[in-house]
């Protein structure tokens, strides 16, 4: 199987049921996995998670997680714009159904894992918001699966929203070798949503990565809405949303070490962080929920 190119158009990596199927063997790596499957209403999927861990999280629509004799009603939202969502996780080795009375779509994060964990339900309630950068940096990140948030064996993954016009994944940072205690080593997916204009004009961003290495990943892409982007390596950031247009990306990462996310910022870029702390908070955040801590 021919391994993806590392900005992925909506439509492109389409496999089966899935509007976007990216396993690692076609991202042409070991560990991080992104579907995104659509239910039409009274519609139902199922599959075998594998040889790795998921998260079912709604973008929007509500559905039921049946696996393992367990089974869990998933609230979902309106859009990712709208609302912070619940979310299932499922383990590895177990066969998963999923139903939806309304119909929605569902992003289904993955990676690979030596061991089956439990599956669990996580409330809306319990997923933190927090407000990052500043000015025209600000962005909300919604922790739901942050490595220091909720328990996975290799699976990390978080949403962050951007108003339009702002840059967020900034300064640009790297995660793509093993240092202790100061870089880990992590796949990382880039799924984004795009908010239309006030008379339904399709949205767009940017997307850059640039190489940390000789070869290395090197992407200038401009994103709409169901485009994803692979970064096995590099400087990834800024994430761009146009003026008009706010941009949301899911972020599902994994690799080989220990489950954190330890990143080392551009050398030419660190210094913005320091300028944070002289400036508000876009008011247009948060999208919603409360906030947790502060500019980071």
């Amino acid at each position: 199987m021919m391994s993806l190119d590392r900005h992925v158009p909506a439509g492109s990596a389409a496999g089966g049921a899935y509007a976007l199927d990216i396993a690692p063997e076609r991202a042409g790596w070991r560990y991080s996995s992104l579907r995104v499957l659509t239910l039409e209403p009274g519609g139902a999927h199922a599959f075998a998670t594998g040889d790795s861990e998921w998260i079912v999280l709604p973008l929007r629509g509500a559905c039921a997680v049946a696996t393992n004799d367990v089974r869990f009603e998933l609230e979902g939202r309106e859009s990712v714009f709208t609302a912070v969502s619940d979310f299932a996780y499922v383990p590895r080795d177990a066969h998963v159904r999923l139903t939806s009375a309304r119909g929605g779509r569902f992003a289904l994060a993955g990676a690979r894992c030596e061991r089956p964990l439990p599956a669990r339900y996580v409330p809306a309630s319990a997923v933190p918001v927090e407000l990052r950068g500043a000015g025209g940096c600000s962005r909300q990140v919604n922790n739901f699966a942050a490595a220091d948030v909720f328990d996975c064996e290799r699976l990390i993954a978080v949403e962050v929203l951007t108003p339009g016009g702002n840059w967020s994944s900034y300064p640009p940072h790297k995660h793509d070798e093993h240092h202790p205690g100061e870089e880990s080593e992590l796949e990382e997916i880039y799924y984004f949503e795009i908010a239309d204009g006030p008379g339904g004009e399709p949205g767009l961003g940017y997307q850059r990565v640039s190489p940390s290495r000789e070869k290395g990943t090197d992407v200038l892409a401009e994103v709409r809405a169901g485009d994803a982007v692979l970064i096995p390596d590099g400087w990834h950031g800024p994430s761009v949303a146009a003026p008009g247009h706010d941009m949301y990306y899911l972020n599902v990462m994994a690799g080989p070490g220990a489950r954190e996310w330890l990143i080392r910022d551009h050398p030419d870029h660190t210094w913005i962080r320091g300028t944070w702390p002289g400036q508000h908070t876009d008011p247009r955040l948060p999208f919603s929920a409360a906030p947790q801590g502060g500019p980071r």
